[in-house]
């Protein structure tokens, strides 16, 4: 099996560290897109609970939860890591040797932050695994997502 190359982005937000660290994981919702949720436009909740240990979830109508990752990393407001529990087929995978990684980085940058992640062990997801990284790492995958957090950010 191929290792496919980690993805890759960083982007400059206008926020000291902290407050960068804390759009990414305290106001997760605010940024990540509906569209890229099981839920959609019923989503009632997603986020990432701030801990090691903590789980990345989804909440949807009717109660419905969806864990899709765990927190291996939680150290404000510099680093945060998290598993990547979804499938190239865009479905929850609860176990986590069949998970990716992603790392971000926040590092202050005169006035403001450089957010860096990288997302990688994308082999880890088997069959598909090149062309969801090809995808994570496209305009609509990683790059897109951090946009919506910058733009938060500022909000």
């Amino acid at each position: 099996m191929s290792h496919p190359a980690p993805v890759t982005v960083s982007i400059t937000v206008p926020a000291p560290p902290a407050a960068a660290f804390a759009a990414f994981t305290e106001r997760f919702g605010a940024w990540w897109p509906r569209e890229y949720t099981w839920s959609q436009d019923v989503l009632e909740e997603i986020g990432i609970e701030p801990r090691a240990g903590g789980v990345c979830f989804e909440r949807g109508p009717h109660g419905l939860r969806c864990d899709w990752g765990l927190v291996s990393t939680y150290d404000p407001p510099s680093r945060l890591a998290f598993s990547w529990q979804i499938s190239p087929q865009r479905v929850p995978v609860p176990d986590p040797a069949k998970a990716s990684e992603v790392a971000v980085r926040f590092a202050g940058q005169g006035a403001g932050t450089l957010v860096e992640l990288q997302h990688r062990c994308f082999e880890r997801h088997g069959d598909g695994a090149a062309e969801y990284a090809a995808a994570m790492g496209s305009e609509q995958g990683w790059p897109y997502l951090l946009e919506r957090y910058a733009a938060a950010v500022t909000a």
